[in-house]
């Protein structure tokens, strides 16, 4: 008895009832681009830049812009504090400058109404009139005491009333020559009133200027220290004493030592 076989759907095929597909040609092209895939995945790998996710990309992008955040307000803080300082610079500098200005204006005063050729030659010739003055009037006092004095060794010597009378008169008109010659102290006194006058008007700039610049305090700060370079002669010359003037010794002192 015959066996009647089944025939398979393979048999079919390779009968030629139905066409072979070819795998590999439909598998090529995606297998090729799986590989470059995979290749590229590894190449990313072997540089430590593995593709991240899209919250990982997001967080990378937050913590990027924190920082940059973080850094600008570093630099604007940095910069606020170099303005600050920049503007206290400025009002010292301004400052500085209305002082300079105000001590420029102090020394032009000075010179324009002080230093310049005909005040200064004025202050002299006061000076140079109170020297002269003093000199003529002091001659002319003595020349009368002395007139004075020779007209009174005579007058004793003489007898007749005539004669002493003319001494007498000779006398008199010595003594009124002395009190001629003695108002040299009143032009002197005005001469040495229109010197101190300048002299105040100068002081006055000055101590003007010093405060310009702090005061007197400030002034003794920079003031160099003081060398006597006198020789031993000229450090005993220091001039007649006036009134407060300490270092100096007393009438009372010097009665004291023959006590």
């Amino acid at each position: 008895m015959a066996v009647h076989r089944k025939r398979f759907r393979v048999e079919d095929i390779a009968g030629g009832e139905m066409p072979i597909l070819d795998v590999a040609e439909e598998a090529g092209p995606m297998h090729t681009e799986i590989m470059a895939e995979l290749r590229a995945i590894r190449a990313q790998m072997a540089r430590g830049t593995v593709p991240m996710s899209g919250s990982a990309a997001m967080a990378a992008i937050d913590a990027s812009t924190n920082q940059e955040l973080s850094d600008a307000r570093t630099m604007l803080e940095t910069y606020r504090a170099q303005i600050e300082q920049c503007e206290k610079l400025k009002v010292e500098l301004d400052l500085i400058h209305d002082a300079i200005d105000r001590t420029k204006r102090e020394i032009a005063t000075l010179h324009g109404k002080s230093f310049d050729g005909g005040e200064m030659a004025k202050v002299n010739g006061e000076l140079g009139a109170v020297v002269g003055g003093t000199e003529q009037a002091t001659q002319q006092i003595l020349e009368a005491a002395e007139s004075i004095d020779q007209a009174a060794s005579a007058m004793s010597k003489v007898q007749s009333a005539d004669q002493q009378k003319r001494l007498a008169d000779d006398i008199q008109e010595r003594v009124i020559s002395i009190f001629e010659a003695c108002n040299f102290q009143d032009l002197t006194g005005q001469r040495i009133s229109k010197v101190m006058g300048t002299m105040k008007f100068i002081e006055q700039h000055i101590n003007a200027m010093m405060e310009i610049w702090g005061g007197v305090d400030a002034i003794k700060a920079h003031v160099p220290a003081q060398v006597d370079t006198r020789s031993d002669d000229d450090k005993l010359l220091n001039g007649p004493k006036l009134a407060g003037d300490v270092g100096h010794a007393s009438q009372d002192d010097i009665d004291a030592l023959f006590d």
